[in-house]
């Protein structure tokens, strides 16, 4: 597994350089400016355009504005900002939030040109099905220039990112987060959620984009709404703290993050790849999947579609993400004290690892502990946990700051050594199995603030589950019901949007197919795609025997979920930018033509109908 992780994370350096990380602001900014800040008509047309204004049944697609809207943001707000945001705070420090604004803004400017390209492109041959996205867009585009099979290949090279991430981003990150908060809170095996996720996805994506957008029109306002009112319930308690974790976010965007409890530090850049790549994650700009679900929408002006595109970041990444990022800083989860200790060093020793035949392993070191003290009393008050209980659970992860050798991307000496806490049934004791820490330096405990040794045992909360601990910090047990049920909902929402980009990667690739073996061919990646979402949650479960004689899941930290999602993520980047880069023009022509005759009279609005007709997909006019 080591080795593959090895791959896959040299892959990711590769794809998700500073070089993508640059040509992708900068195009942000160069279609801000194109538009001459297109961001205000998403925020004012292109609610207007959502609310049903301009809905037609006789236009060209299969669902209205605000189902096509709804089912990109099923695929956007989800399990990014609730995981995501914390994965990104937990890392990269309060400065990542600003970098996750930045990208925001300019994501709104990327959401409406390649929605808009991919809307002027879109096939509409068979109306219940249309077919559209940034493979369309390219073969097109270099079939105008007589170049349609170089087009063809550059389209197919997308699709099978398209499925790749569907597959990573779109489908395991959300099965691992919602097997691992579920059973954080509920000790429920991850096995079990995979099973019923597997069965509720397949239920929904069976029945197409229409099913898709009816469900996902009903689900995203709901949990949107559900997990911004219990956000400000969390945000009123502290209401004292956000004007300082404001100042706390600009202050870390441009220089080192301290370390302090479980936080680390981090150094500027660090917080910056963190903030833009979790920002990209979660709104999805420039990655070239929304447009998908948008080519779906009914009309026949493309760039009113690429506007209603706009207000995607602007919900997800602007409003539901910073809520996330201020509720984990107001509530000190990020840096959070150790929820036990130990007293002595007698207690807890650093010792240098041994493979199984009992030899050293050079630069390698480990813990050995005697059994776990009970938490803390806040610990055991956040967790409620029951009178003459430990609060201990079993299965879950737990850390032990040291110093070693210098990480470059915290600047600081401090590092982690990571163990999984088991319950010792005949001793009564809870115990805990110490992974390994490579370093040539050996290892030493960090100091306390009155100078001794920390011993501290700290949870190792990761991803939807730091969330979710943000929450019980301030009202206990609202986290554990909150998260649990926001988790399902965004997984379940995102993983049927992303099944049908997949499908329609699918339908591109295999198009020359009769009809009838393209059916079975899309019935088989269905099929699949649901498959997948078993695997991880069975991945996520302790499965293998480490050299310590733990066992350990292949699917266990933060660092490893993030790395098969960022593999997603950079090779759809990497591929769209450029499609992004040539074909922009077009979308760019389009969107001042249809603004320059709104602006002369050609406004063919009518009364907005009412929401629950939006809503429902009612037919219009």
């Amino acid at each position: 597994m080591e080795q593959i992780n090895s791959f896959v994370n040299g892959l990711n350096d590769i794809l998700f350089s500073m070089v993508t990380i640059y040509t992708l602001v900068i195009t942000g900014i160069i279609y801000t400016i194109w538009s001459v800040f297109g961001q205000y008509r998403a925020l004012t047309h292109g609610v207007k355009v959502v609310r049903g204004a301009y809905d037609d049944k006789d236009d060209p697609g299969a669902i209205n504005h605000f189902q096509a809207l709804s089912a990109a943001l099923s695929a956007t707000v989800g399990l990014g900002n609730i995981a995501g945001v914390a994965v990104a705070v937990a890392l990269g420090g309060p400065g990542a939030v600003f970098w996750m604004w930045i990208i925001g803004i300019l994501g709104m400017a990327l959401k409406m040109t390649e929605v808009t390209q991919s809307m002027l492109c879109r096939d509409t041959t068979d109306p219940e099905r249309p077919k559209g996205g940034p493979m369309f867009v390219v073969q097109k585009g270099f079939a105008e220039w007589g170049l349609k099979p170089i087009g063809t290949a550059i389209g197919g090279l997308f699709a099978v990112t398209v499925i790749i991430s569907a597959i990573t981003g779109g489908n395991m990150f959300q099965a691992w987060n919602v097997g691992d908060v579920t059973f954080t809170y509920f000790e429920v095996p991850q096995v079990v959620s995979g099973i019923i996720l597997s069965v509720v996805v397949a239920l929904v994506i069976i029945g197409g984009i229409k099913r898709i957008g009816a469900v996902a029109g009903k689900i995203v306002p709901l949990m949107c709404g559900l997990y911004m009112l219990a956000a400000l319930v969390v945000l009123f308690a502290n209401f004292t703290e956000i004007p300082s974790m404001f100042g706390l976010i600009f202050r870390s965007a441009f220089s080192t993050a301290e370390a302090s409890g479980a936080f680390l530090g981090g150094t500027f850049g660090y917080a910056m790849v963190w903030g833009i790549k979790r920002a990209l994650f979660s709104s999805e700009a420039g990655q070239g999947s929304s447009p998908i679900a948008h080519s779906a929408a009914k009309t026949d002006e493309p760039v009113r579609e690429g506007v209603v595109a706009g207000l995607e970041p602007f919900i997800d990444t602007i409003v539901v993400c910073t809520l996330t990022a201020l509720v984990i800083l107001s509530s000190g989860a990020y840096n959070r004290d150790s929820e036990a200790g130990f007293g002595t060093e007698a207690e807890i020793r650093i010792v240098q690892a041994t493979n199984s035949a009992g030899d050293p392993i050079e630069n390698s070191w480990t813990l050995e502990t005697d059994a776990l003290p009970p938490m803390s009393p806040d610990a055991r008050r956040i967790r409620r946990t029951a009178e003459g209980q430990s609060g201990w659970r079993n299965g879950e992860t737990v850390f032990v700051v040291v110093r070693a050798e210098l990480d470059s991307n915290t600047g600081r000496d401090l590092r982690r050594i990571t163990g999984t806490v088991n319950r010792d049934q005949e001793a009564g004791e809870w115990l805990v199995s110490w992974n390994t820490l490579s370093s040539e330096i050996r290892p030493e405990f960090r100091e306390a603030e009155d100078g001794s040794p920390d011993f501290g045992i700290y949870g190792d909360y990761a991803g939807a589950s730091l969330t979710a601990y943000s929450f019980d910090r301030v009202i206990p047990g609202l986290g554990m019901i909150l998260v649990t049920v926001a988790a399902w909902l965004f997984a379940v929402s995102t993983m049927i949007s992303w099944s049908y980009y997949g499908e329609q990667a699918v339908q591109f690739l295999f198009g020359n197919l009769r009809q009838k073996t393209l059916d079975k061919v899309v019935f088989f990646y269905k099929l699949f795609y649901c498959a997948c979402i078993l695997l991880t949650t069975v991945l996520a479960m302790p499965l293998f025997t480490a050299s310590d004689g733990s066992k350990r899941a292949v699917l266990s930290t933060d660092a490893e979920l993030d790395m098969w999602t960022t593999l997603g993520l950079g090779v759809m980047l990497v591929v769209n930018i450029p499609i992004m880069l040539l074909f922009g023009h077009k979308a760019m022509r389009a969107y001042h033509d249809y603004f320059r005759r709104m602006e002369s009279g050609g406004d063919d609005a009518h009364e907005i109908p009412p929401i629950t007709d939006v809503v429902e997909g009612k037919d219009v006019k």
